[in-house]
């Protein structure tokens, strides 16, 4: 469910009202709850909320799901759990983002002191020994630990949680996240920004209300101009002592595990579990809605379509296996050299 300190939903709605918002078809004899609350993805959505299938790689979470409401393909009314409501639409995706823009008609933090005012917002907190610099932004119920240094012209929106002993680069901005202890974040860095989430409408596309936040667990540090999205219902999460270099692109909902490395102008689309240990080298970019295994390596300039499993170590666009590679490699050299005579 969306942090309630970020994020505040209208409704809440009846099934008759999110069958008018979404132009889909509500399934006779399956009127469940009689209103609903919120939305959340499939795997933590509860009796009160709104959820949606648009990818035969969530099926299993689609019939296991909580959720009280979920829109769906026609193709996919058999599967549902019992008990939940279901709202049929040829387009589930689109027609989820118009339901969830209902209920976040406007997400976006936008907090400017008036002229005059200090800087930081009278309901932030600021923990002993913390510096900011006066020309930052603090926003309404932030919250800073203890030791930390928050450089000129950084942004800290309202609600953000900042652990002790961090260190904030010049321009950094931060909206809906929470971040842990030991943090450095380099100048220029962008947290909690929405993630690149739209559906395509038959007028164009409709931005999807990015509900979720970026968790930033300890001792993490992320180099110059990089950012990482929020999540759109699930959060991004950046696992303990992670390192990612400058200039690198994190999509939304990613979740990246604990003592990673990620090399300069990467790229994890969005929904893509990272798990701990993985190497990612420079200018690789890695598909969305993928798995990659714990303590495998992408070598760099690689495009990973696929799953990783653990440990193995891939390389080429798309990436494959290493020891395949050069096989490949061998393979085309001997081949232009024949061609050649």
């Amino acid at each position: 469910m969306p942090d309630a300190r970020f994020f505040t939903p209208q409704g809440p709605f009846t099934i008759a009202q999110l069958a008018e918002f979404c132009d889909a078809e509500p399934v006779s004899g399956r009127a469940g709850r009689q209103t609903f609350a919120n939305v959340a993805p499939l795997d933590t959505a509860g009796p009160e909320d709104v959820s949606f299938l648009d990818n035969r790689a969530y099926v299993a979470a689609f019939e296991s799901t909580g959720a009280g409401c979920c829109i769906v393909a026609p193709e996919h009314v058999e599967c549902a759990p019992d008990g939940i409501a279901l709202l049929v639409s040829e387009e589930p995706y689109l027609a989820y983002a118009r339901v969830a823009t209902a209920y976040y008609p406007r997400t976006e933090d936008g907090y400017i002191p008036a002229v005059g005012d200090e800087n930081i917002h009278p309901t932030a907190e600021i923990g002993d020994g913390s510096v900011v610099a006066p020309t930052a932004i603090v926003g309404p119920s932030a919250r800073i630990g203890k030791n930390c240094r928050i450089s000129p012209h950084v942004y800290i929106g309202e609600g953000v949680l900042i652990g002790d002993n961090c260190r904030i680069g010049p321009s950094v901005s931060l909206r809906y996240c929470v971040l842990g202890n030991d943090i450095t974040l380099f100048a220029g860095v962008r947290i909690g920004e929405a993630g690149f989430g739209f559906a395509r409408g038959p007028h164009g596309a409709i931005t999807v209300p990015q509900v979720g936040r970026v968790l930033i667990e300890d001792s993490v540090e992320i180099g110059a101009n990089s950012a990482v999205d929020r999540g759109s219902g699930p959060d991004t999460v950046i696992g303990a002592g992670t390192r990612i270099d400058n200039l690198v692109q994190i999509g939304h909902n990613v979740r990246i595990g604990k003592g990673c490395i990620v090399v300069a102008q990467s790229g994890i689309a969005g929904s893509t579990k990272v798990g701990n240990g993985v190497q990612i080298g420079g200018q690789t970019g890695v598909a969305g809605h993928l798995t990659i295994g714990d303590g495998s390596r992408i070598a760099g300039h690689s495009g990973v379509m696929r799953d990783i499993p653990p440990g193995v170590t891939v390389c080429g666009m798309p990436a494959v296996p290493i020891k395949q590679f050069f096989r490949q490699s061998a393979a085309v050299s001997r081949l232009a050299e024949r061609k050649g005579k």
